[in-house]
């Protein structure tokens, strides 16, 4: 489709009205809610954690993402907040990773923050870890971990243990998609952990610092009366010259992040997808007005063709059945010179807004353009016209439409997101390749006003 055929939106926002001003502080509140939590999140376990590793001679691993990044790289953190308000675990995690530029390589990153109980992993650090190595795969990413961890959050392993297993899974697929793991080893690597480095296509292991066995010296000898120390059973000279385990000996971090970057740089690596069709074309609107369009409060609808405008290049949209199901915002464009397919929720969804959203699914897998789906919506509708109208067999479709989609797709949140909506809109259980939330994003079976009304009718009727 040329670029003649993509109309431009034109906006109707009024920037001074009462609405987009509400709108615009309520989102900045919480924005700044946000902001506190991130903060919280990036002081890992604490000032009095931080400064013993500090005063230990070790870089943070912040740090080592940051050092490892090409300069002036851009740095996707993925779960940033995992764990966030969550009893017995850190904002964060033990674990932080995402996606940047190493040596030209677009790379997924992962480094233990050895500040939060010394990089144990939690339930919650597990799956982060889980995601990042999904991400991995699902993008064809090098992928570089920086380990200094303990293992297993012990007192936890009955949440661990089984479905641990899944990231060695997840490493040795990654072997076979011939998708390049890098380990670098600043401290312990211990247990189970010792098969991070094991199961890695390149291995580097600092000096006097990494110490990679599958039991440490007081295991070793309560199982066998051997009496050894950390280096001999596992220190990084030992695996460069005897066992095999580390491919390079780094002096030190400097040096062990050098030969990452080195690594990376002799990999020759080509990314996955296609060249950029076309320059990019910065929105006629600025985007910084979405916090203004963004309704605060979920319960207020908006119209999503002004976000729309506001995210894609030049503002230009070529919108598919305008006249049908318009409660699903259908229609094409370009993001940053790539075509994409945009499906947004401008209000509950129909059986014949259902039915387009399929369609339109379909038409993009046929011609292999990705989707970009802005999630806002209540769900399906319900009540005895669209229960004989066949709402089920038609919301059906879509999701069905959604599993069997095999372009890349990713996902944003930008207002609500309650029951099976959620899953006709590519929700997380349907694997879109990025999930995005705005910070007045809700999520549930159903509203709470809904929740408390449905409660409240079956306590009357079983009384």
């Amino acid at each position: 489709m040329s670029e003649q055929r993509y109309p431009v939106l034109r906006s109707k926002t009024d920037t001074k009205s009462e609405a987009y001003q509400g709108n615009r502080t309520g989102n900045l509140a919480a924005l700044e809610e946000v902001a506190a939590a991130l903060a919280k999140a990036n002081a890992g376990g604490g000032e009095k954690y931080v400064s013993r590793h500090l005063a230990r001679g070790r870089v943070l691993p912040r740090q080592r993402i940051e050092m490892l990044l090409d300069r002036d790289s851009f740095f996707l953190e993925i779960g940033a907040l995992a764990g966030h308000g969550m009893k017995g675990e850190t904002s964060g995690t033990s674990v932080v990773g995402g996606v940047g530029l190493v040596s030209g390589v677009e790379c997924c990153l992962l480094a233990s923050e050895a500040t939060v109980k010394g990089g144990a992993i939690s339930p919650t650090s597990m799956l982060k870890t889980g995601r990042l190595a999904e991400i991995c795969e699902q993008n064809r990413l090098p992928g570089i971990s920086c380990i200094e961890s303990a293992g297993a959050d012990l007192p936890k392993q009955d949440q661990i243990f089984v479905p641990g297993g899944a990231g060695f899974r997840h490493l040795t697929q990654r072997s076979e998609q011939k998708i390049p793991t890098i380990c670098l080893v600043f401290g312990s690597s211990t247990a189970g952990g010792a098969y991070m480095p094991g199961m890695s296509d390149y291995v580097v292991m600092v000096k006097e610092q990494a110490q990679v066995y599958l039991a440490g010296p007081p295991l070793v000898k309560m199982a066998t009366g051997e009496e050894t120390d950390h280096e001999e059973l596992g220190g990084a000279e030992m695996h460069s010259t005897v066992s095999g385990v580390s491919d390079y000996l780094a002096e030190d971090e400097l040096d062990a992040i050098r030969l990452g970057r080195e690594i990376v740089a002799h990999l020759e690596w080509e990314k996955a997808g296609k060249v950029r069709p076309r320059p990019v074309e910065a929105p006629l609107y600025d985007p910084g007005e979405l916090l203004g369009i963004a309704s605060s409060d979920v319960r207020v609808p908006f119209d999503q063709r002004e976000v729309i405008a506001r995210i894609v290049d030049g503002s230009r949209f070529s919108e598919f059945k305008p006249l049908y199901g318009k409660t699903m915002l259908c229609g094409w464009a370009h993001i940053h010179g790539f075509p994409v397919g945009i499906i947004a929720n401008n209000g509950t969804i129909f059986s014949d807004s259902a039915n387009k959203g399929a369609q339109f699914i379909q038409l993009c897998n046929s011609s292999n353009v990705p989707l970009v789906f802005l999630q806002n919506t209540t769900g399906f509708m319900v009540g005895k016209q669209y229960e004989q109208n066949g709402i089920i067999k038609h919301g059906a479709k879509m999701i069905n439409a959604v599993s069997n989609s095999t372009v890349p797709a990713i996902t944003i949140m930008t207002g609500s997101s309650y029951g099976a909506g959620n899953y006709a809109m590519m929700g997380r259980s349907y694997r879109p390749r990025f999930l995005f939330t705005w910070p007045n994003h809700k999520i549930a079976v159903m509203g709470g006003k809904q929740l408390a009304g449905v409660l409240d009718i079956i306590q009357r009727d079983a009384a």
